[in-house]
């Protein structure tokens, strides 16, 4: 089930993502007062990090010990918890794609 969604939807996916990574990239710059995501920033590159470690063990118990829901939101919290460990270090979504591209050729 998890496969047939997501092969149906990569495109619409991607295009998510990398919007996500461009609101992301806007939070950084403008750093809006009462954003989740200029906390993040205002919290240092330290706190992404743990956030991103705590999200990548919570979407591997799920892939373990969890439904195809709770999967997918934890996947989808380890993203953009990423996005933003990303940015704050300089980085985006398309150095990552960069770095996939000269991996796949």
């Amino acid at each position: 089930m998890l496969g047939e969604a997501a092969s149906t939807a990569t495109a619409g996916h991607e295009s998510f993502v990398s919007e996500l990574n461009d609101v992301v990239k806007g939070r950084h710059e403008q750093r809006p007062a009462g954003s989740y995501t200029t906390s993040l920033f205002d919290s240092g590159v330290r706190r992404i990090a743990q956030k991103v470690g705590e999200e990548g063990v919570e979407t591997a118990l799920a892939g373990v010990v969890q439904d195809d829901e709770a999967l997918l939101g934890e996947s989808a919290d380890l993203i953009y918890h990423l996005l933003v460990l990303l940015r704050e270090r300089g980085s985006g979504l398309e150095d990552v794609e960069a770095v996939l591209r000269a991996r796949h050729s």
